[in-house]
């Protein structure tokens, strides 16, 4: 069995528990899901990891495809879009700002305690490519709760900074690479 399909039944993307923390995320961020559609949403958008080898990687990345197509179908290519652009990374490709879906299933991950995340992560094989990806892997000197803690902080900074929709400048940056944010330049 293949990572994605692992974290679709049993890791970070499993298909109760994570709808449930993007739920919690957004209601974090945005006041309580009362549209139906959100939770279609929040059930969906991960749904094509389902077979795919890596999380990251070029397979990986297209994974907000299949929710896209699912909600088009469903309730229209605005809530298609909604889904699609879920990913920092695929809105980017597609050039594009990304949907506040992105947001709160970023900021998912922060509501979960260290103990669960961890487990999940590796008992579906993610946690090794996740920390692999990073500049704040257990191998370079820190450790899983160290790597843990500095994701979470940029993750909750991520989120705030972007909760308003705002361009993402951010991601691919090597500043998102060390999980450090940048500072802020704006006048605030």
């Amino acid at each position: 069995m293949n990572i994605g399909t692992k974290s679709i039944l049993f890791g970070v993307h499993q298909f109760i528990w994570h709808p449930l923390f993007v739920a919690a995320a957004w209601y974090k961020l945005y006041g309580f899901p009362y549209d139906i559609r959100l939770w279609f949403a929040f059930v969906m958008h991960d749904w094509g990891y389902w077979g795919k080898p890596n999380m990251d990687g070029a397979e990986g990345e297209t994974h907000p495809e299949t929710g896209g197509r699912l909600m088009t179908k469903l309730f229209g290519k605005e809530w298609g879009d909604f889904c699609l652009l879920h990913s920092r990374y695929y809105a980017r490709k597609l050039e594009r700002n990304m949907s506040k879906l992105c947001v709160a299933d970023k900021m998912a991950f922060t509501l979960m305690p260290f103990w669960f995340y961890v487990t999940i992560a590796k008992l579906s094989g993610e946690w090794y490519e996740y920390t692999g990806n990073t500049s704040h892997t257990p191998a370079n000197g820190r450790s899983e709760h160290e790597w843990y803690d500095a994701l979470k902080a940029y993750t909750i900074a991520w989120s705030a900074e972007h909760k308003d929709g705002r361009e993402d400048t951010w991601t691919g940056t090597g500043k998102d690479r060390a999980m450090e944010p940048p500072k802020n330049t704006n006048n605030k």
